[in-house]
C-alpha cells in the first residue's frame, strides 16, 4: 500500500508540500479530501487508500478495487477556472496517469473520454472530480483517481497493470499534471486538447452518446471544446456532449 512517506516522496518530485494521509481502509478517498478540502487544506493535499469500502464513479456508480492492488488517490486542487470549465481538469488528469503508465511499465494506455483509462481494450481506471462553487467560482477541486493492478473479479471487462511501483506511479502521474495545470492560462483548454487528443481512445471512433436528458446522438467523434465536452459530427451536424453514457459501437486499435 501507499505510505504516508510514499505520498511525501511523490509531492517532493513536484516541489511540492502539503498535508497527506494514507489509509489502510477507507469509504473513498474522495470523500476524505473533500472533507479536508472544506476544512480549508491547502492546494496539492494528498489522500491515498489501499482499500475502499464506498468507492465512487460516476453518474452514482461506484468503483469497486481488490485490497491492496490497486493504486487509490485523490488530490485537492484551488484552480483558478471558470466552474464551467471544471471538465478540463478530469481530461488533463487522465493524459497525465496515461503518460504515466507508459513513463513506469512502457506500455500504452489510452483515454475513453470522459473519465476512463483503457489498455488492451480493457477499463483499468478512471477519474472522478467533485467540486464546490461559490459566488460563481470553484472554492477546490478534488481529482479522485483509481488504477487497478488487479482486476475485481465481479467487474465485467477489467483489467489491471499487473505489478507496478505505486509510488513511483504517483509521482509521475504528479509529474505530468502539475507541468500542464495553467489553469489560470487563456490558452489552457487548447493546452488540454494537444495532451488528450494523442491519448484517446475515443476521437475518430464512431459512438453512441446518451445525455442524463435521455437524449441520443449518434456520430463521429471529432474532438473536444473548450469546456472538455467531446464533439460529435452527426449527420444531422456537430453535436456536443457534456455529460452522460458515451458507448463506442467501433473501437480502436
Amino acid at each position: 500500500m501507499l505510505t504516508r512517506e510514499d505520498l511525501l516522496q511523490a509531492l517532493a518530485a513536484i516541489r511540492v508540500m502539503a498535508p497527506v494521509r494514507a489509509d489502510e481502509v477507507t469509504g473513498s478517498t474522495n470523500a476524505t479530501a473533500v472533507q479536508m478540502a472544506e476544512d480549508d487544506t491547502p492546494e496539492w493535499t494528498l489522500v491515498s487508500a489501499a482499500h475502499q469500502s464506498e468507492g465512487k464513479g460516476r453518474l452514482d456508480r461506484t468503483w469497486v478495487d481488490v485490497p491492496d492492488r490497486a493504486v487509490l488517490f485523490s488530490v485537492v486542487l484551488r484552480p483558478n477556472l471558470p466552474p464551467n470549465r471544471a471538465g478540463l481538469l478530469s481530461l488533463l488528469a487522465g493524459a497525465a496517469m496515461a503518460e504515466a503508465i507508459r513513463d513506469v511499465t512502457g506500455r500504452r494506455a489510452t483515454c475513453r473520454w470522459p473519465n476512463d483509462l483503457v489498455l488492451h481494450g480493457k477499463k483499468i481506471g478512471g477519474i472522478l472530480l467533485e467540486s464546490s462553487v461559490a459566488n460563481d467560482r470553484l472554492r477546490y477541486v478534488v481529482v479522485g483517481v483509481g488504477v487497478n493492478l488487479d482486476p475485481p473479479p465481479e467487474v465485467e471487462d477489467a483489467g489491471g497493470l499487473g505489478e507496478v511501483p505505486m509510488r513511483d506511479l504517483v509521482a509521475a502521474f504528479l509529474r505530468h499534471f502539475a507541468e500542464d495545470y495553467t489553469s489560470a492560462d487563456v490558452a489552457f483548454p487548447e493546452l488540454v486538447r494537444h495532451l488528450w487528443l494523442p491519448v484517446s481512445a475515443t476521437i475518430g471512433q464512431v459512438v453512441e452518446a446518451r445525455t442524463t436528458r435521455g437524449d441520443v446522438a449518434r456520430g463521429r467523434a471529432v474532438g473536444i471544446d473548450d469546456f472538455g465536452s467531446l464533439l460529435l459530427s452527426t449527420d444531422t451536424g456537430e453535436v456536443r456532449v457534456s455529460f452522460g453514457e458515451v458507448e463506442h459501437l467501433q473501437e480502436g486499435a
